[in-house]
């Protein structure tokens, strides 16, 4: 089960099993696993702003 992460200031949903392909995150990739300085692709956000979707 891969767990969903949303951002706090957009809504975006990261969902691991989709990963971020358009920068350069595959499929498969966890969000703990993502770079430091990777950012939301909706607002820019840091992952600070994400919290583990319920």
């Amino acid at each position: 089960m891969s767990n969903q992460w949303l951002c706090a200031v957009c809504d975006y949903l990261y969902d691991p099993a989709k990963g971020d392909p358009e920068n350069g995150i595959p499929p498969g990739t966890a969000f703990a696993d993502l770079p430091e300085d990777w950012l939301c692709p909706d607002c820019g956000a840091r992952k600070e702003s994400f919290a583990e979707k319920e």
